[in-house]
């Protein structure tokens, strides 16, 4: 890769947060043929003079070109913590920043621990060239560039507010990177990662569903699939079958859940059919009751003309309380009858409900196999 003299420069933000923007780019890339591409694996570093171990590092893999010459990070670092006295960014009016450049397509060796436990020009590598951009005793205002040592691809630092396109494009190429780098997990994770997921299994899909630890079994599952033994048998089918059980638990016990609901909808409705029936039998014997003594005291009023007057004030508090349970029957019996016609729905729902949680205990029976065949593999 083409290199010439670096160049920093910075520039203040307005209302929003600013940040510190560091970038990597091809020398003369104006000069060189058409088509032409350059790739690197390159890194830079704001170096914590206080303590070096926390410098602020950050890393990533690019492919140059006539339409992307210049590529890095627009939101290294935040002014608010690149200025701040209790950390070592800016000491005296200086800020030192490190650049890691490999070309090599086979290399891939620069991370934070690799940066900070980098003393450059005491340490060389056989991968690539590693170069140092450092600025000596320099002042960061918004107008005065400096040059710095080490001639590389083109360094470029500088302070701006982040547009909202350039973070999401940020947070994707970030998302690619950790999705394809490889990490390599221990056999210890490996069983943590297994004991993780049985515990799951051994809860049943509603109480999962509750529990809130669906989520986390997404790492879980991708330490399994990632997870390289010697022991391990693993096959290609049964990695990607892993991958993406995390889903599959999910909507099962999301479907459990709901099955459950379903069937707790028709107890609920039943209670309430059972509370009504009842409460309209007793209303029905009280009724009778009341039409009995109605009767009776009529018969008083025709033996006994002398009591006409008391009887009749009895007959009219009878005869109200009798008018009242009869309003009052004919709006339950009314709500019954709607019920009723709804009935047929409700026992439906419940029969659906039955059928969708046999289905998730089978296929919750089938995962737990599935895991348990793999348990002595691991």
């Amino acid at each position: 890769m083409a290199t010439n003299g670096n160049l920093l420069s910075t520039r203040g933000g307005g209302g929003n947060e600013a940040f510190l923007s560091i970038f990597l780019g091809v020398a003369d890339s104006a000069t060189l043929a058409s088509g032409w591409t350059r790739y690197a694996h390159f890194g830079f570093a704001v170096i914590d003079q206080f303590d070096r171990e926390n410098s602020r590092t950050r890393a990533t893999k690019k492919e140059f070109n006539a339409t992307n010459p210049i590529l890095g990070f627009r939101s290294f670092l935040p002014l608010t913590e690149l200025r701040n006295p209790k950390r070592g960014y800016l000491l005296n009016d200086a800020c030192l920043v490190e650049a890691y450049v490999f070309t090599g397509r086979t290399v891939d060796m620069i991370s934070h621990e690799f940066i900070v436990k980098t003393v450059l020009g005491k340490r060389k590598t056989k991968e690539g060239d590693c170069v140092k951009a450092a600025i000596g005793n320099q002042k960061t205002t918004t107008t005065k560039p400096v040059e710095v040592i080490n001639p590389s691809p083109t360094l470029a630092v500088e302070l701006e507010q982040p547009a909202e396109e350039d973070m999401n494009t940020f947070f994707t190429s970030l998302e690619y990177e950790l999705s394809s780098s490889r990490i390599v997990y221990s056999k210890e994770e490996a069983k943590e990662a297994l004991a993780k997921i049985n515990e799951a299994l051994n809860m049943t899909p509603v109480d999962l569903n509750d529990s809130g630890k669906i989520s986390p079994l997404k790492q879980a599952f991708m330490i399994l699939a990632s997870f390289d033994g010697s022991s391990t048998t693993l096959t290609i089918e049964q990695k990607n079958e892993l991958l993406g059980l995390e889903e599959r638990l999910k909507e099962l016990a999301n479907r459990a859940a709901k099955a459950v609901q379903d069937k707790n909808q028709l107890t609920a409705k039943e209670s309430i059919k059972r509370t009504m029936t009842r409460s309209l039998e007793s209303s029905l014997i009280r009724y009778k009751e009341v039409e009995t003594e109605v009767k009776q005291v009529d018969q008083i009023l025709a033996a006994r003309h002398e009591e006409v007057v008391e009887a009749q004030k009895k007959r009219e508090k009878m005869l109200a309380e009798r008018n009242g349970i009869y309003r009052s029957c004919k709006e339950m019996k009314m709500k019954l009858d709607a019920l009723g016609k709804e009935w047929a729905v409700y026992e439906a729902t419940a029969r659906v409900g039955e059928e969708e949680e046999k289905s998730v205990e089978a296929e919750w029976g089938r995962i737990k196999d599935f895991i348990s065949s793999i348990n002595g593999k691991i």
